[in-house]
């Protein structure tokens, strides 16, 4: 398959994950298949809980504006992402998550917002820095293991001072890298769990197993470990894209973000073209406080090739 039909995949995957997942977010386990019980039966992308048909929430939002900034700004310009997120939180977006929110608008500088969080919170291992990897980990797949790794935990840090974030970002860009190279990224995970801080490699290394499920989980999965595993359990336990999705949503909680990061990983893993044109076709992203621009599927797949062709 070609590199950049994994690379489209990967953002447009993540995109219909989140808009398929997004009307079903903190509702109970089962919900998508007792609406939905047939496979391909059409009708998914139904909107509710304030999203239209087909429309991506904050998480691609926030996925396209770090693509936007890093192709504006010729690679990786901290200061510049965060400025980005803070136009968009400043627009009150449908949707925000709370320390994110708190982040990005508690009148602290690019380099000390996330940090000072955390020090007075003490709780910062949300997904929220995972939700929005999907344009970077396609960016810096190319540049290899540990400048990829290192740019996750970067990006992560802009609004995220628990490490357990960073680190789970790292490994989700890893796992996009690996899938690139052709190689099978769940035989890679032992590898790639060596590569994570100590301090929270054994988390994980728990939820990355062959044989965890995502009821065994000790945390909802609206924090970043939780939600990555559930993310890997759901390509490891299905064969094909369409599967993997909707066993992601059909674990209830946090559905458009375990559905966004399932279907990046399913994305870079079975292409573009296998994912239904019927979730794609009616995708559509917002950008608040940006003009009103809104970004349809060509512009998704156009963004996905500038990333994977500009320079590192």
């Amino acid at each position: 398959m070609r590199r950049i039909q994994r690379a489209a995949g990967v953002i447009v995957g993540s995109a219909v994950g989140d808009a398929l997942g997004a009307p079903f977010e903190f509702g109970p386990p089962e919900a998508f298949s007792a609406r939905f019980p047939a496979r391909g039966a059409g009708g998914e992308m139904c909107g509710g809980g304030g999203w239209d048909p087909g429309e991506a929430t904050d998480d691609t939002q926030m996925a396209v504006l770090v693509a936007e900034s890093l192709l504006a700004r010729g690679g990786l310009d901290l200061p510049d992402i965060f400025a980005r997120f803070q136009q968009w939180a400043a627009s009150e977006p449908k949707d925000i998550g709370l320390q994110t929110e708190d982040v990005l608008t508690n009148g602290m500088p690019w380099d000390l917002a996330a940090a000072i969080h955390f020090q007075v919170n003490q709780r910062a291992a949300g997904n929220g820095s995972l939700m929005r990897a999907s344009t970077s980990a396609v960016h810096f797949a190319a540049a290899g293991q540990e400048a990829t790794m290192d740019a996750a935990r970067r990006i992560a840090a802009l609004t995220h001072g628990d490490r357990a974030a960073w680190e789970g970002t790292a490994i989700f860009h890893e796992l996009i890298r690996v899938t690139f190279e052709g190689a099978d990224p769940l035989t890679a995970l032992p590898d790639i769990l060596a590569l994570v801080h100590p301090d929270h490699r054994g988390r994980y290394a728990t939820v990355l197993a062959p044989d965890w499920h995502p009821d065994q989980a000790t945390e909802f999965n609206g924090a970043v470990w939780p939600c990555l595993g559930s993310a890997v359990w759901a390509l490891r336990t299905t064969a094909d894209f369409e599967d993997a999705i909707r066993a992601a949503i059909d674990l209830g909680g946090d559905t458009d973000t375990v559905a966004a990061v399932t279907g990046g990983l399913a994305g870079a893993y079975y292409g573009l073209d296998a994912i239904p044109a019927r979730w794609t076709q009616p995708l559509h992203v917002s950008l608040p406080g940006f003009d009103g621009r809104m970004l349809d599927l060509a512009d998704l797949v156009d963004l996905a090739h500038r990333l994977a062709e500009e320079p590192r």
